[in-house]
């Protein structure tokens, strides 16, 4: 099974902000706690052994059989949630939205980063237990980011008027959509396999969370991965001091604005911006952000406000009413979990990196923040092609039209680079300017004028000889660039395009077998694998 890595910022994916961060750059240092290595996780299990209210312990192993229902739960996911209640078990997060039969294949390496990490821990750490969570954003209410997976260049989507908390979308219509995927999978073990799991998710479970969770669990349950709804009364009661602080005193505004300010002043681009009230409100169908003017607080597009005194007596009725945004999610998560490390995509972890202040104003532990692993999956075929074709794992990351230019280039019989001509140009050039300073300096302006126009041309002159040979070489550099698309879909990453049916049609559950054993998640480089 071969495997090769490329560093993250040789892959041009992903941001300079984000590569920044993997080569721990001393600006960004303020933003963290510690970097992700064995060596640091010590540290950090003492850290949250002090922060942590070990008295949660038992309210999240309850919340977590109570989600799970009459779901069938593996041994290595029982022993999970049972380890909890112990003062020596830590989690590792990753969280990931409610995507229509897991959406892109990021979703997959998400939850085996996450596995993968505690692994190692344990073996590093003996004494102390870790547990994966993968923690379901059933809050969120990006309905249109989320209603959807792609098959084979289709897109299959779900369609729904429902509004508010996608984790209470009912699954109602989900049987059109199942009857398209049956007749795309096609027939076969793995395709009945597929179709078994998208009707048992989604047919036989009344909302999306439930669907989701059953999902998850088949597959990944036996690796003891432990599924975490925190959109539960029982969870949000334990972060009613936080968001009484939001409502009142606005922390997270004043907090992450500062941090921002300082982003923006070592040009970098911010992920997130804050509310003055960072939290929603959850109630039938209906989720709007909370919002305070002169003393009164209301929910936009409603009829809903209370007075101070109020908004905190309904907050303690009903705290899972109220529901933290983007910027004040993170901090629910470490309240309530005993975490160690936040597993995260790249635009994740940079908002995460703006949020360390608002942490440290509520004194909670900030956690270790990992990228997860980033997979391109070749098959053997593709990977015979490619070597055929004599195409680089390296060549594969390159725009559209560099990859054609370095193809024509490579395989053409005659050298279509000028770069040593216009080398060569520039040279004579610099003779030129020396030579109108020691006579005329009014000349100078003409030498640039001759310089600019003839290297103008030299340039032009390679483009239409490119362009010549690419007509010439058309076939070849059509099979090139058909390989190419076929593994980065609309010039995109396959992990941010494709869904993990494609593969599992052909592997099976070697799939998820083969990517347990190859991703390695502090690695820190992109991995390409051949299965």
């Amino acid at each position: 099974m071969p495997t090769d890595c490329i560093p993250f910022r040789e892959t041009n994916y992903f941001s300079d902000f984000i590569c920044d961060y993997l080569d721990e750059s001393p600006e960004l240092e303020s933003l963290y706690h510690r970097f992700p290595t064995i060596e640091n996780f010590k540290l950090q299990i003492e850290d949250k052994s002090k922060n942590y209210n070990h008295q949660f312990r038992n309210v999240l192993v309850n919340a977590l059989m109570k989600g799970y229902g009459d779901l069938r739960l593996s041994s290595p996911t029982l022993t999970n949630i049972d380890l909890i209640k112990n003062e020596n078990t830590f989690t590792v997060t990753t969280g990931h939205q409610l995507n229509l039969f897991t959406g892109p294949l990021y979703f997959l390496y998400k939850i085996i980063s996450t596995i993968n990490l505690t692994k190692q821990l344990k073996e590093a750490y003996p004494e102390y237990n870790f547990v994966p969570v993968y923690w379901m954003a059933s809050e969120d209410h990006d309905f249109e980011e989320i209603n959807y997976f792609n098959f084979k260049g289709k897109k299959i989507q779900w369609n729904s008027s429902q509004t508010g908390a996608v984790g209470h979308f009912n699954t109602k219509g989900l049987e059109d959509v199942f009857e398209v995927i049956a007749a795309e999978f096609g027939a076969g073990n793995n395709a009945e396999q597929l179709k078994i799991w998208f009707e048992k998710a989604y047919l036989k479970h009344d909302n999306l969370a439930d669907a989701t969770r059953y999902l998850a669990n088949e597959l990944f349950g036996k690796y003891g991965l432990v599924i975490l709804d925190a959109d539960d009364k029982d969870l949000k009661r334990l972060f009613v001091p936080q968001m009484i602080s939001e409502l009142l005193e606005q922390t997270a505004f004043t907090n992450v604005s500062e941090t921002n300010t300082k982003l923006e002043e070592l040009g970098l681009k911010v992920q997130v911006n804050p509310r003055e009230i960072n939290l929603f409100y959850i109630k039938d169908g209906l989720r709007e952000r909370i919002v305070e003017v002169d003393g009164k607080y209301s929910v936009l597009e409603s009829d809903i406000e209370w007075n101070k005194d109020d908004l905190l007596k309904h907050l303690e009725e009903f705290p899972e009413r109220f529901s933290p945004n983007v910027i004040m999610r993170p901090l629910y998560q470490e309240v309530i979990l005993p975490n160690l490390c936040y597993i995260g995509g790249g635009g994740e972890l940079i908002y995460w990196l703006q949020l360390k202040s608002n942490f440290e104003s509520q004194g909670i532990t900030f956690p270790i923040l990992l990228l997860r692993n980033s997979v391109l999956i070749k098959t053997k075929k593709q990977a015979e092609k490619l070597d055929k074709l004599n195409i680089s794992d390296k060549d594969l990351f390159l725009d559209r039209n560099s990859f054609i230019n370095k193809k024509v280039r490579k395989i053409s019989n005659i050298d279509i680079d000028f770069s040593e001509q216009i080398k060569h140009l520039e040279q004579q050039f610099d003779n030129l300017h020396q030579l109108a300073e020691q006579t005329d300096k009014s000349f100078l302006g003409a030498v640039k004028a001759q310089e600019v126009k003839q290297t103008k041309g030299l340039k032009h002159l390679e483009k239409r000889l490119l362009k010549a040979q690419k007509r010439k070489l058309a076939d070849e550099i059509e099979r090139c660039t058909d390989l190419q698309e076929q593994l980065f879909p609309n010039e995109s990453l396959q992990e941010r395009n494709t869904n993990f049916s494609e593969f599992y049609l052909e592997y099976g559950d070697d799939l998820i077998s083969v990517l347990m054993k190859h991703l390695e998640p502090l690695n820190g480089q992109f991995t390409i694998i051949t299965i």
